[in-house]
């Protein structure tokens, strides 16, 4: 199902609620916010989808889409304009250092708004294109549902659902991944400063794996799904089964460091102890992670992205050449 392993946060909420409200994860599950982080279904996509379609504006003889900043700035959760005009400056640096001419996607206008009793008063906006909404949110915080939202929506040339919900699980995988990179590394360094070398690392790793899958190792798991013994395990993963192990490798993280266990044993048991958690969870919900077919590469989703973003910039067209009454 659309976003399935995001039940493991609720799980986790009710079973690690020690682990959320330490002082170091405040805030924090062991793979996102503590609240369940940015859980978009299809019906919430359709939603805001239609939000941001309101405020489209076309020119039909240049034949581009075109945004005004101030329409945008509520459907990026912005309050304050002041807020919002410096992620607009952020935006703009960003396509100065990519070599876009800024005044191609973003262009300052002047617009008229009733103020107290009636009077008219101008305040700055602006003309955005495609692209330029892309920097926008990926200058904003990706916390926020809004922005993860229109991080993807930007990216995609036609904006159909179906292309949005792909491309929104495209990047939570990738996303998923690198918390996993990042978790796995924070051990790798816990582990050695405790007596235990690379050997012993890969080794607790491999026991994890076959507590969590099962009772299959991670070799065995790689040759289930038709991985190369030279490629990571979870660079083949689904989001599910990525978010699994790095919620077992972030209990094990935090675990080790609160009661400073010492030495290859402890460590193991602790983190076959919590992959045999993580795996329960998931059979409360008739989910056996072994069971779960093999995903893309990771490494081709993360070079089509960069792909895309390459392209987003032309495919957005110019801005139409400035009138009178944007002077």
């Amino acid at each position: 199902p659309f976003y399935a392993w995001k039940l493991l946060a609720v799980e986790s909420r009710k079973k690690h609620a020690r682990f959320c409200k330490s002082e170091k994860f405040a805030g924090r599950s062991a793979y996102g916010e503590c609240n369940g982080g940015q859980i978009v279904d299809k019906k919430r996509v359709g939603q805001i989808k239609e939000q941001f379609d309101l405020v489209i504006h076309s020119d039909q003889e240049a034949h581009i889409e075109f945004w005004y900043a101030r329409d945008l700035m509520p459907l990026l959760g912005y309050e304050r304009w002041e807020n919002f005009d410096k992620a607009i400056g952020r935006a703009i640096e960003s396509c100065e250092t990519s070599g876009i001419e800024v005044s191609d996607h973003f262009r300052e206008v002047t617009k008229m708004i009733t103020a107290g009793k009636g009077a008219q008063r101008s305040v700055k906006d602006y003309m955005l294109t495609r692209y330029a909404c892309y920097l926008i949110a990926q200058n904003g915080d990706p916390k926020k549902e809004e922005i993860a939202f229109a991080q993807s929506y930007f990216a995609v040339q036609t904006r159909k659902q179906e292309l949005i919900e792909e491309r929104i699980s495209l990047i939570e995988r990738t996303e998923a991944r690198g918390r996993l990179r990042e978790s796995e590394k924070r051990l790798s360094q816990n582990i050695y400063e405790r007596g235990v070398d690379d050997a012993g690392f890969g080794r607790i790793r491999s026991k994890g794996d076959r507590a969590l899958f099962g009772g299959y190792t991670t070799q065995e798991m790689k040759e289930r799904l038709g991985v190369k013994d030279n490629r990571p395990l979870a660079d083949f993963l689904p989001t599910l089964s990525i978010a699994a192990k790095n919620l077992a490798a972030e209990m094990t993280n935090y675990n080790v460091e609160e009661k400073d266990l010492q030495g290859e044993s402890a460590i193991t048991g602790e983190h076959v102890q919590n992959n045999r958690s993580v795996r329960d969870m998931l059979g409360q919900r008739g989910i056996q992670p072994e069971n779960l077919p093999a995903a893309e590469d990771i490494k081709k989703l993360e070079r089509r992205v960069k792909s895309q973003e390459k392209k987003l910039a032309a495919q957005s067209g110019k801005l139409p050449c400035e009138s009178e009454e944007d002077k």
